[in-house]
This record gives C-alpha cells, sequence and structure tokens, in this order.
C-alpha cells in the first residue's frame, strides 16, 4: 500500500497483510442512511450546536450546528488557501447537503454527507458492521490491480473514458462535467473494479478507522505508538484528532488534488463533517467459538 511516486503522506509504499473482509459495494446512501435515523432517531454531529467546554475561547457565534459546504468561486482565487471555497454553513447537514435551503430529493441513491466519526461509529453499530481499516479500505480500492496507479488500471481515462466522478477543468472555478456530473452521482454510476466495488475513487471521500500520520516504517509497525496523539494537527488549539480518508472526491481534479487514487490518503478532523465526505462499512468473519 501506499505510492512513492506523488504526495509525501502517500510514502513509503509498503508491504501490509489483511485479513478477510466482505465491504459493501457501494458508500452508504442518502436512502439507507435515513432508514438508521428514522429506526434509531440519530440527530448527527452537523444537527448538533458544539459543546463549547470543548472549544474554549471560540467565538459564541461560531458555535452553531452548521458543516462546511463547497462554493465554486466565482473569480480566480489564491489556491493555497482552501476557505476561499469551503464554507461554514449553519443548517448545512446530510438533509440539506449545500446548506439549508437545500434538499436531497430525488438523491436517494447519492452517498450520504455531512457524516463526523461518531455519525459513522453510529450507523456501524445499528448496521452490525464495521468502518474499514486503511489498510483494508486501499487493498479493496485497488480490485486485485497490486501496484496500479488507478483502481481500474495506469491511466486516468482509458481510451477517453471517465471511470469515476472526478473534477473535469479548472478547479475551483471551473467544472465541464465532461464525465456527466458537477457534484455527487448515484452510486454505481461508473463502472466497478475488479472486486466489482463502486465508487472506490472520486464521487464522496471515505472514512477509515485508521488515526491520522505517517506510515510507519516496517521494522515500527508494532512499536507502542499513541497514534491517536500523533494524529492531531500541531496548528489546531482544540487538539481534534484525525482520522484517515480515502478515495478522492468529485472535487478532486488533475490542477489542484490528484487524489482520485487508492494510495492516496487525507487526514479528516473526527469532529468535522463535509459536503464531500461519507463511507462504507466492512464485516470480518468471526472466528467460531472454540478458535477466539
Amino acid at each position: 500500500m501506499g505510492s512513492d511516486r506523488h504526495y509525501p503522506e502517500e510514502a513509503p509504499a509498503h508491504r501490509v497483510t489483511v485479513g478477510g473482509f466482505w465491504i459493501a459495494a457501494t458508500p452508504v446512501t442518502n436512502a439507507q442512511f435515513r432508514r438508521f435515523v428514522q429506526a434509531t432517531g440519530h440527530v448527527t454531529v452537523a444537527e448538533r450546536a458544539p459543546d463549547p467546554a470543548s472549544y474554549p475561547g471560540a467565538r459564541p457565534e461560531l458555535l452553531l450546528a452548521a458543516s462546511s459546504v463547497f462554493v465554486k468561486p466565482g473569480r480566480g482565487v489564491d489556491m493555497r488557501d482552501p476557505y476561499q471555497w469551503w464554507i461554514w454553513t449553519p443548517g448545512a447537514d446530510w438533509q440539506h447537503p449545500d446548506g439549508p435551503q437545500s434538499t436531497i430529493d430525488g438523491l436517494d441513491e447519492h452517498p450520504v454527507r455531512h457524516v463526523a466519526w461518531d455519525d459513522v461509529v453510529a450507523y456501524a453499530h445499528w448496521a452490525d458492521g464495521d468502518v474499514p481499516t486503511e489498510a483494508e479500505w486501499e487493498f479493496a480500492a485497488r480490485g486485485g490491480l497490486d501496484g496500479a496507479e488507478y483502481a481500474w488500471g495506469d491511466e486516468l481515462t482509458p481510451f477517453g473514458r471517465h471511470m469515476a466522478n472526478t473534477w473535469q477543468g479548472e478547479f475551483p472555478v471551473l467544472n465541464t462535467r465532461a464525465d456527466g456530473y458537477e457534484t455527487t452521482s448515484p452510486v454505481g454510476a461508473f463502472p466497478p473494479n475488479g472486486y466489482g466495488l463502486f465508487d472506490m475513487i472520486g464521487n464522496v471521500w471515505e472514512w477509515t478507522s485508521d488515526w491520522y500520520g505517517e506510515h510507519a516504517p516496517a521494522e515500527a509497525c508494532c512499536a507502542r505508538v499513541d497514534t491517536r496523539q500523533r494524529s492531531i494537527d500541531p496548528n489546531d488549539p482544540a487538539r481534534v484528532p484525525r482520522r484517515v480518508i480515502k478515495g478522492g472526491s468529485h472535487l478532486c481534479a488533475p490542477n489542484y488534488c490528484r487524489r482520485y487514487r487508492p494510495a492516496a490518503r487525507m487526514a479528516q478532523a473526527v469532529d468535522t463533517s463535509t459536503s464531500h465526505l461519507g463511507f462504507r462499512l466492512v464485516v470480518r468473519p468471526t472466528a467460531p467459538a472454540g478458535e477466539r
């Protein structure tokens, strides 16, 4: 897993062994998440006002039920500043993915968005599943093509065919929609990989269970390390730990975020949801009682 050819956080490429598991063919959809909410009454993190005690020094007017929404700028912007296109939006949540006036009507088969880590864990518990580890997720995303650049081979658009929902054009101001979509797409709209899995690349980023950090060298794999503390961004005054997200999204573009590859990875604060982040589940075999 990993890569030595792209972003530094993907290196070093290294060998990992995983046990057998089943993984969902698609990300969790709006329809599936709605059934969970109806059955449990779950209120997502984005729908709850943050506890001031968890964010000492925060301005009260910022402690609102909100989530991060991508808003396309109307002009060229400083690409070093993602706040030019990410807007903290009160009223944005899984039912209102683009802000309080938006809906998910007609989007039942699109992946659910605006789910923070606590929401993912609650759904997994309800569904009798687990969140994949980073290694499980990457193994599944590769679809049997060990070492290939993409989940389908070594060309981004083989024979001119778009294989995933990503951004075409100049991010963040112009999406030509050559793949047919401006934002998310229905799960399964693009070809499956070699394991029959859809949307492992593009559409929405997906949570994994690993705390974020540099890939550990093989000789350090079993060392006792506080990976939760290692995952915290040193520039974050709230010291919120981060987990690994994988797969890229419909916002990944050649001129900005070439993370539409199995090896790509990013850090995501566990208390934060966005309009391009979802998840899928795994189920691991249970050993017979005498073998546990």
